[in-house]
């Protein structure tokens, strides 16, 4: 006799019963549809809504999915199309209730908060698809289990910017990810992440439409279009050629309010796709950027034709065959164009797909265009043009303790044959060689390098505590531990910033306001020169200057001389004997440091502002002026500077120029990232950088060496990242991000100075985008892995995000 076996309905009702509620009509309906399925003999999938579920109707579908094991259920599909009313813990009950048999988890900007993403982040789901798109979380940061899962979709979290280290070494079956419209930026951060994806072969940063003449569609990731399923734009849409896509020449109008996309999607295919994604932010609670929320729907159909299988072709499939009715470049020497919509900002990297491409070697398809074998030919060939894979040319990474060993063998094994090509021998093994070949392997095993803010604050002077908000600093040239910065606020403070102690305290007693020319005496290396912005001048010695708020220093302590009106820039020449003063005007100030008399004003030097005057570094003479005329200008004291040695012109009104460490070379930089490197005995040009412009007229770039003169840093004040480049090449090596701790608190760059005793090593003031918020120095390790040193609980000390490369 035959046993009948209760349907899902039957036993979710009778569980309702149980727990004295009314059944919901929403789970009713789910389970009517998975029971259809089952009798057409198709995959018996169940697809629970949760938008209309409340906490009252948790405990009997509870009930019933416990016991899916035993049951013909063989998938289940968890959505929700707004915002939920479900508790978040009831929410992740039903996951993990679920277990084995969820299927696609699709969640969008849901009101669980963070412990619900925390939880997902930190245990994982057995899920094979996750879509996950939340305004809530800022760092990728996935550490649970996710073994099943081989598709994952961050689009349109508006608020994540970067990658925690490891964050991918929990899903090894990852095949397909998106992330389009979030804050990512980041070219090395990024793909040293995505590195940890062996499965990786679909990767999506921006959304083509693909335009012809008569229309503009989109084109699915499997590579076919059709007027049902993959949608057709009613009217046309401007299009670029695919030679723009994913460089700086890409500009705004696709991205506007009249954007054709508002109207692009109908909302039953937009709930229809199979993607996944997640997350972890264990910062502060602050605002939550929703400025493009209305558009959550519009990348839905991205994935829409997986439905939880893999459209993936056979491994054995030519490469050619991929495009196939898709995404050929030309046909009938027509060329293809395509549309970039809801693209994350590193696609306006310049050339982000070929850097893509070229680090990913495993990719298949990149932002819905296959990766052809002539795309990677040319990705191979752009990256050697442009990017510096290790420094110094390093072609491999090598292991520190081979180097080691290799050295330790040289030095031990060097004999007359080794020494009869002298020039080989130095060429191949100099004295550099070895610690060159140490920064390339440090540098290649840390991706991530170590970012750390100075601890400035909550410090006791005169039994109060200070709160320091820097302006501008300086190393010590001799002392490898010391550093200087003046403040907003008109104090100077020595400090030790290997163990964070103050060295001297000197208030500004009314007498200086915001710091910003700091200079050290390299012969008297117990004195600078301070100069702020309401012209005071003044030389203190730190030996004679105490740490107490009161009576720290007396007529042998501090040199004051003649001030110089909105004061901006002081130098001191390499003989300790004069500095000159420039600001906010056209002329420029000699001063005498041992008798404390202003020599000499020479005016009209420029036909703009002056905005800073260095010394050379070995010729007392010689000092370079830029200005905001857009000329920089090489002077010799020898001949009384009334025409300059030459004129070196930019297109943008310069903002600072300094000479190279051996002054062999001048390196200037202009507005908006115009940066260029001229040889010092002519002003001709050596080596423009080729640094993406913003646009922007008050993206004020500011550039130093590092390493000596092997390579340069560079920041603007618009902008949140350090760009490292090769002096010789001009290519870029890494580029770092800064990041506040919380959502929102996104961080620019006032300053930077390359740390002249450590190679790859760095400093940064930075300061945060809102108004009147305080600024930092940061500490930048490019040889050591990524850390923070900092309780995580310190709120007044936000630890940058660790990605660069920012």
């Amino acid at each position: 006799m035959a046993i009948d076996i209760p349907t899902l309905e039957e036993r979710y009702i009778g569980s309702c019963r149980s727990h004295g509620i009314l059944p919901s009509s929403s789970i009713l309906s789910s389970f009517f549809k998975a029971e259809i399925k089952k009798s057409c003999q198709e995959l018996c999938c169940l697809e629970i809504f949760i938008d209309d579920i409340k906490d009252i109707d948790f405990p009997p579908l509870l009930d019933v999915c416990m016991n899916l094991d035993t049951s013909e259920i063989e998938a289940v599909d968890l959505r929700n199309e707004s915002t939920s009313e479900l508790n978040g813990e009831y929410a992740l009950s039903l996951m993990r209730a679920i277990n084995q048999k969820l299927r696609v988890v699709d969640l969008q900007d849901l009101s669980f908060g963070k412990d619900f993403l925390r939880d997902i982040s930190q245990r994982g789901l057995a899920c094979q698809v996750l879509t996950l798109r939340s305004s809530h979380f800022r760092k990728l940061n996935l550490v649970g289990e996710f073994l099943n899962m081989h598709t994952l979709n961050l689009d349109f979290s508006s608020s994540l910017t970067s990658f925690q280290e490891d964050c991918f070494n929990c899903m090894p079956n990852l095949m397909c990810l998106s992330m389009c419209e979030t804050q990512i930026s980041n070219l090395w951060t990024t793909v040293a992440a995505l590195s940890k994806l062996p499965s990786l072969v679909e990767l999506r940063f921006q959304y083509l439409l693909h335009c012809n003449d008569a229309m503009t569609s989109y084109t699915s990731s499997s590579g076919r279009s059709n007027d049902t399923d993959d949608f057709i734009l009613s009217k046309r849409v401007p299009c670029i050629s695919e030679s723009c896509i994913g460089t700086s020449e890409l500009t705004d109008h696709t991205f506007g309010a009249d954007n054709p996309l508002s109207n692009f999607y109908s909302f039953d295919d937009a709930m229809n796709h199979d993607a996944s994604s997640i997350i972890d932010d264990s910062s502060g609670d602050t605002e939550v950027d929703i400025s493009r929320h209305h558009q959550r729907y519009a990348l839905s159909a991205v994935f829409a034709r997986w439905n939880g299988q893999m459209p993936l072709q056979n491994e054995n499939q030519d490469e050619e065959d991929l495009l196939e009715g898709t995404f050929a470049r030309r046909t009938a020497d027509v060329s293809q164009k395509y549309m970039p919509c809801h693209a994350s900002p590193i696609c306006y990297e310049k050339h982000y797909r070929e850097f893509m491409i070229a680090s990913l070697p495993n990719l298949k398809v990149l932002d819905n265009l296959p990766i052809k074998k002539i795309d990677k030919e040319k990705a191979t060939e752009t990256f050697s043009q442009y990017f510096e894979y290790l420094p110094y040319r390093w072609k491999h990474k090598e292991s520190i303790v081979r180097i080691l060993q290799n050295r330790e063998i040289k030095s031990s094994h060097i004999n007359v044959q080794s020494l009869k090509s002298r020039a080989s021998y130095r060429s191949g093994k100099s004295q550099h060689f070895y610690a060159r070949s140490l920064s390339a392997a440090k540098v290649g095993s840390s991706t991530w390098p170590f970012l750390c803010p100075l601890s400035l604050s909550g410090c006791r002077f005169g039994g109060e505590d200070r709160v320091f908000r820097p302006r501008q600093f300086e190393y010590h040239p001799s002392d490898s531990s010391l550093m200087v910065f003046g403040t907003l606020d008109g104090e100077v403070v020595v400090i030790n910033h290997e163990n964070e102690q103050i060295v001297s305290y000197i208030p500004s007693l009314g007498a200086m306001n915001s710091v910003l020319g700091l200079c050290w005496l390299k012969k008297y290396p117990s004195k600078l020169i301070a100069g702020s912005d309401n012209g005071s001048l003044k030389l203190y010695d730190i030996h004679h200057v105490g740490r107490k708020s009161t009576g720290i220093y007396g007529s042998s302590g501090c040199v004051t001389f003649d001030e110089f009106d909105q004061l901006t820039s002081v130098h001191v020449n390499s003989a300790d004997e004069l500095f000159l003063a420039s600001g906010y005007s056209r002329n420029v100030a000699l001063y005498d440091i041992n008798n404390g008399k202003r020599l000499q004003v020479f005016t009209d030097m420029h036909q703009g502002h002056i905005n800073v005057v260095k010394f050379a570094n070995h010729s007392p003479s010689i000092f370079a002026t830029s200005s905001f005329d857009q000329d920089v200008k090489k002077w010799d004291l020898r001949q009384k500077p009334t025409h300059p040695c030459f004129t070196a012109s930019s297109s943008r009104g310069n903002v600072m120029a300094c000479f190279s460490p051996d002054d062999q070379y001048i390196l200037a930089s202009a507005v908006d990232n115009e940066v260029r490197q001229l040889l010092a005995v002519d002003g001709r040009l050596h080596l423009a950088f080729d640094i993406a412009s913003t646009g922007s007229s008050q993206n004020y770039t500011r550039s130093y060496y590092m390493n000596g003169r092997d390579y340069i840093i560079s920041g603007s004040c618009d902008e949140q990242v350090i760009r490292i480049c090769c002096t010789q090449t001009g290519r870029r090596l890494r580029d770092i991000s800064l990041e506040g701790r919380s959502s929102g608190s996104s961080m620019y760059v006032q300053s930077l100075r390359g740390d002249p005793f450590r190679d790859f090593n760095m400093s940064v003031l930075a300061a945060y985008m809102r108004p009147a918020s305080k600024s930092e120095i940061v500490k930048i390790n490019l040889l050591a892995s990524s850390g923070y040193t900092k309780d995580d609980s310190d709120q007044q000390h936000p630890c940058p995000s660790h990605s660069m490369g920012a």
